[in-house]
């Protein structure tokens, strides 16, 4: 068996178990390394050698979680929060209905925004979604559905709007990758050839909004309580500061393109202003970096779990026994390619880091089949985003649950990884097949 597609397995499989992310990912290397033939040294080698890769994300995502409970130590989302819950106050007798959507519609817009307009991606819901977490239990809003609305915000605008985090994705990193694999790419639509997989991802969407979670689930206020400030006390100082504080943290995060630095920024601001006092400080910062602990080193272990995966090589040769599966059959052949980007972003769980290792033999063999360039594009923008909505791994999976599950009420694998799994990446296979052949 090819060693990536038994690594992913056992990983997904340990996964949904139950087993931690981190273990999982950790054996299911450690069974691809001895299948790929690397030994245990060798495995070990790899695995070790990746690890350096997550470092960064990691701590951006601890300096993040200080910067967060920072926020929440001001009272600003908790202003939000209790605006919130005079509205479901007033609304009780309708069940608060419009409030519901209102919110829904609210933290779409954000995830949204945070790819292209605000490019800061996750940094939003650590900061957003626990202060909220009251009012759409009040609601009983299933948090699966905003699982849902919050993963397809931060993949959807970067696979189809060349903005932000969009442009990175669909020029510098997509069109790019094409050309050098021997496709002119000259004059091509990019929002036209990633249109219908988008498409795709908005149908997973509205089953899950409108169909699959639109029942009411209860969850346990008073864990709530106990693990989210809901008794905050802002004025409208620390309402100016908190403001003063994310602005100065999103300009330097673009200024200097570090997100370590911006939250760090942002979290010097707060102790300096008085909001977050001196002696506080220490005991709000080891908080907040608890807090996104897990996402840390889950992307850590992910690293590492891809460093084994691309020293095995059998990343190339799982693409090249899907070529020698397709023949010169197109439809089979889109098929299977969009089926490997789904293997291979699964287990790593990054679509950017997917597009380079499978472009180089995509594309010859999209030519080969006799599929257009703008075909072409399609196909290996829509394998690399396969998988990232559904993967353990993902920080579009781990960014939801990490907001979601501050009282331990929300299961990152079942809660995060399966729903999105079964909204985005079903749908995005067949509209990303159907593009394939129509374009």
């Amino acid at each position: 068996m090819n060693a990536v597609i038994a690594a992913v397995g056992i990983m997904l499989v340990l996964s949904l178990c139950r087993v931690h992310v981190v273990v999982a990912l950790i054996v299911g290397a450690l069974a691809g390394g001895l299948l790929g033939g690397l030994g245990v040294e060798g495995t070990l080698k790899a695995f070790n050698q990746g690890l350096g890769g997550g470092a960064t994300v990691a701590l951006s995502y601890a300096l993040l979680g200080a910067f967060a409970v920072a926020i929440a130590k001001s009272g600003l989302a908790h202003a939000l929060a209790d605006k919130a819950l005079a509205l479901v106050g007033r609304q009780q007798g309708e069940g608060g209905g419009l409030l519901k959507w209102l919110l829904i519609a609210l933290l779409l817009a954000v995830a949204i925004a945070s790819q292209n307009l605000l490019p800061i991606h996750i940094a939003f819901i650590p900061l957003l979604v626990p202060p909220l977490l009251y009012v759409l239990s009040k609601l009983q809003l299933d948090r699966r559905l905003i699982a849902c609305v919050l993963t397809f915000g931060l993949i959807t605008p970067y696979m189809f709007l060349p903005v932000g985090f969009g442009g990175i994705f669909l020029n510098e990193i997509l069109l790019a990758n094409v050309a050098k694999s021997g496709v002119d790419v000259t004059g091509i639509s990019i929002t036209q050839a990633m249109a219908i997989p988008a498409l795709g991802m908005l149908v997973g969407l509205l089953v899950a909004v409108l169909f699959s979670y639109r029942g009411k689930r209860v969850y346990d206020l008073q864990k709530i309580a106990q693990a989210e400030r809901v008794d905050v006390q802002y004025n409208p100082l620390s309402l100016l500061v908190a403001g003063v504080a994310i602005a100065a943290a999103f300009v330097v995060q673009l200024w200097l393109d570090s997100m370590i630095i911006g939250a760090l920024a942002g979290f010097v601001i707060f102790s300096v202003s008085g909001v977050v006092r001196w002696k506080e400080a220490d005991g709000l910062f080891t908080e907040g970096m608890k807090m996104m602990a897990m996402i840390g080193f889950i992307m850590i272990a992910a690293a590492g779990f891809a460093e084994v995966m691309k020293t095995t090589g059998e990343v190339k040769t799982l693409v090249d026994s899907a070529a020698a599966l397709i023949g010169h059959d197109k439809a089979v052949g889109a098929l299977l390619m969009l089926l490997v980007g789904l293997l291979v972003t699964m287990g790593i769980g990054s679509s950017f880091s997917t597009i380079p290792i499978i472009a180089a033999i995509f594309v010859p063999l999209g030519v080969q089949l006799g599929f257009s360039p703008l075909a072409i594009v399609c196909i290996v923008g829509t394998a690399g985003a396969l998988g990232d909505a559904g993967s353990p791994a993902s920080d579009s999976t781990l960014g939801p649950t990490s907001g979601l599950n501050v009282d331990g009420q929300h299961n990152h694998i079942w809660d995060s990884v399966v729903p999105t799994f079964l909204h985005y990446n079903l749908p995005l296979l067949a509209f990303g097949w159907a593009a394939a052949m129509l374009l």
